[in-house]
């Protein structure tokens, strides 16, 4: 054999072996690999969202008439859940379902209209006079307290709740039940 063939077998040999570990880097001719990786353990995670608590009546409600009918009144009795302020609480009230909240209606003030008693629960007095544009002749208003903080984006307790009828004239034939 001449050395120039030789050196051509040399370089086809070489040329070979450049081809062969180029491609086993980038993969050629690879094949899959058939193991199967498989874990006995299992995870599981619950999720829990965190429930206001709502306040609680604590005597029937009552339904005052006034003086043919001025100063009427549905007086609630209840009780705040523990670790909220009276701030924490709204008034709502619905004469079909709940929703729409008491103050901007009537300039109702829970506040000014609460008083905390001697055995810490409290009595809110909800004026009829200013319930008149929600109720018709007869008509039954729902009244409930909810426990609804700012700082949970919306948020709100399940409601205590009461029924108010003003009665037809002067609140004659008035009347208020508790609903929870």
């Amino acid at each position: 054999m001449s050395a120039q063939s030789e050196a051509s077998a040399r370089r086809w040999w070489i040329r070979l072996r450049l081809a062969l570990a180029a491609g086993l880097l980038l993969g050629i001719g690879a094949t899959g690999t058939l193991a199967d990786w498989t874990d006995q353990e299992k995870v599981t995670a619950t999720f829990i969202a965190d429930v206001i608590p709502a306040p609680t009546l604590t005597r029937a409600c009552e339904f005052k008439p006034g003086l043919l009918g001025l100063g009427a009144r549905v007086r609630i009795y209840w009780r705040l859940p523990s670790g909220y302020a009276l701030s924490d609480v709204e008034v709502q009230a619905s004469t079909r379902g709940l929703g729409s909240v008491l103050a901007p209606l009537t300039g109702f003030s829970l506040t000014g209209n609460t008083v905390r008693q001697s055995d810490g629960t409290y009595r809110t007095d909800v004026p009829a006079n200013l319930l008149g544009g929600l109720l018709g002749l007869g008509a039954e208003l729902e009244l409930a307290l909810v426990v609804a903080p700012d700082d949970v984006g919306g948020w709100v307790s399940k409601s205590a709740s009461v029924a108010s009828n003003a009665g037809l004239v002067a609140g004659i034939g008035g009347k208020c039940r508790n609903l929870t």
